[in-house]
């Protein structure tokens, strides 16, 4: 365990404050040239390429997605639903994250402690879309034992990378 603990630290510690700056060009447009992260960070194309490929090995920037607005593809509403399993067994948690992962609507998943056992945000149309989906979806899973879902009202910050 101690092991683990010093390749974390050693991986946190070995990034700079241009490493850092990189990241934060990245998250804001990640297709930007390498010519133009160089000239916003102070450094050629090929060094911000090198340190771009270490942030990659190194598990930092994990993928290159495209942020899409769900509303304008008719996804309007977000829940965050609340889950209890009957069991904890390893089968179990495993076959339930394998569901939920197959269910496109499903944004997140969380294993979380305190009263529930998961977090999920989903996106849904509207309150008949929700009520489709957990009829022919999410009650389908088996070993729910109870489930709360909240609508989410206003998104007040929403971000990609913390602390960035």
């Amino acid at each position: 365990m101690k092991n683990n603990r010093k390749k974390q630290s050693d991986t946190e510690d070995s990034f700079d404050k241009i490493d850092l700056a990189i990241l934060r060009v990245l998250l804001h447009d990640s297709r930007k040239t390498l010519q133009e992260i160089g000239a916003e960070v102070g450094l050629a194309a090929t060094s911000c390429w090198s340190r771009i490929k270490k942030l990659e090995a190194n598990g930092v920037i994990k993928r290159y997605t495209v942020d899409v607005d769900a509303g304008k593809l008719g996804y309007h509403d977000s829940v965050i639903v609340q889950l209890t399993l009957e069991s904890h067994s390893d089968e179990t948690l495993y076959e339930f994250g394998r569901t939920l992962a197959a269910i496109p609507e499903i944004q997140e998943a969380y294993l979380v402690s305190g009263d529930y056992d998961y977090y999920i945000r989903i996106a849904v149309r509207d309150t008949r879309d929700y009520e489709r989906l957990l009829r022919e979806k999410l009650y389908k899973i088996p070993g729910i034992r109870h489930s709360q879902s909240h609508f989410v009202l206003r998104v007040l910050k929403e971000a990609s990378a913390p602390l960035i």
